[in-house]
């Protein structure tokens, strides 16, 4: 009987039918919010293989099987697109990304808890393990974290990881919305999210692909080989659909960068590179990549990095700004990082038109109101026993 009980409970909360799904979607088109993880798998493919998709109403939970024989996740995507309802994630950039690729949208509007743990005090990329710990006294199993998801039938120990993903984050969630509404830091989250929102974000530029390369040069010449053939390996794993590695490894990329092969006998000598790759259409293509990269002349090379006009004493005033930073994020319990980054104070102390993102939004209200007052020389720094304070003059 209980063995009846147990295997009733995970068909109810395993989803494999469109039926199934509709009616579960219907459903949550009434909620205020859902709570949203996926398992996918990559190892050996350059596109995320979407093995589970879970999804967390107010008061129930489902895992959906993309896998399922004749499923149609149309009833999923329009409950993603749904503008009444919520959509939580936690650390959404691999998620979104999924569901951007499935169904040519981002999800819309949601909310990352791990952006709104940064803002109410768990400190920088605070993991879900913490938030769950910290906010609601329960600990996370995380053993079935790395098993085969594309594997079926999934167990029960399967189901009973993957589901418990979303339904602790619902009340992650919960904790996470009232301390925001109680320090009025809703706002501050909803700007953040305009990254995640942003479909630019998941719809990478092949041409861009070079950018992720350690280059010993910023010569053009070395940067127009680098970025043809980056180019030529990103469209070349993204149409056999497997990791870029498998295409090219970045040893093989940099070695072509650096000594331009123009025959098949130069390419088989590249190291990890085989007669077979170097006289076959992969080889004959990359060849024909390097030798147009070869003919660019300077001005259609990629430019390196706009180099900041920074004014010259930089390096201790960004200091002072970093001792203000580590001051007001211990004071708001707002994650330094999220605040701003080295380079946001740097553009701080160059800009001279007010278009510094630490003068916009609530970065602003917390943090760049008080920086302009100590670069004008109004806010003073001193020590009260061992503690650092800024006061107005």
């Amino acid at each position: 009987m209980q063995e009846e009980t147990k295997g009733k409970q995970k068909n109810m909360s395993l989803i494999t039918t469109t039926e199934q799904l509709r009616i579960f979607c219907k459903k949550q088109e009434k909620t205020n919010f859902v709570t949203v993880d996926t398992e996918f798998m990559r190892e050996k493919t350059y596109w995320p293989k979407v093995c589970l998709i879970q999804v967390g109403g107010e008061d129930e939970a489902v895992a959906i099987d993309p896998l399922a024989q004749g499923i149609d996740l149309g009833p999923l995507y329009e409950l993603m697109t749904e503008t009444r309802v919520l959509k939580v994630f936690h650390a959404a950039r691999q998620d979104v990304e999924i569901f951007y690729k499935l169904m040519g949208a981002v999800p819309s509007p949601m909310v990352d808890t791990q952006v709104a743990a940064m803002v109410c005090g768990f400190g920088e990329s605070a993991s879900y393990e913490t938030l769950v710990a910290s906010l609601t006294g329960k600990k996370v199993d995380k053993t079935s974290r790395f098993t085969d998801w594309a594997r079926r039938p999934l167990s029960d120990k399967q189901l009973e990881y993957a589901l418990g993903d979303v339904t602790h984050l619902r009340d992650v969630y919960r904790k996470l919305e009232a301390a925001l509404e109680k320090n009025a830091r809703r706002t501050w989250v909803g700007e953040e999210m305009a990254f995640l929102r942003a479909p630019s974000t998941y719809a990478a530029d092949p041409k861009d692909a070079w950018k992720r390369l350690k280059l010993r040069t910023d010569k053009p010449r070395v940067r127009a080989l680098a970025q043809a053939i980056a180019a030529w390996r990103e469209e070349e794993a993204q149409r056999l659909d497997v990791p870029r590695g498998r295409v090219l490894r970045d040893e093989a990329v940099l070695e072509i960068v650096y000594h331009p092969p123009r025959t098949a006998d130069d390419l088989a000598k590249i190291r990890g590179l085989s007669k077979a790759f170097a006289e076959g259409r992969q080889g004959r293509a990359l060849l024909g990549v390097v030798e147009a990269a070869l003919q660019l002349p300077p001005s259609a090379c990629p430019s390196e990095k706009e180099r900041r006009n920074l004014p010259g004493g930089l390096g201790s005033s960004v200091d002072l700004l970093k001792v203000l930073l580590k001051h007001v994020s211990e004071d708001s319990g707002v994650a330094a990082k999220l605040i701003a980054t080295t380079e946001d104070l740097e553009d701080f102390l160059a800009d001279e038109v007010g278009a510094s993102v630490l003068l916009k939004g609530w970065r602003k209200e917390l943090f760049g109101d008080l920086a302009q007052e100590l670069r004008k020389g109004s806010l003073t720094i001193g020590l009260k026993g061992k503690k650092i304070i800024f006061k107005e003059r």
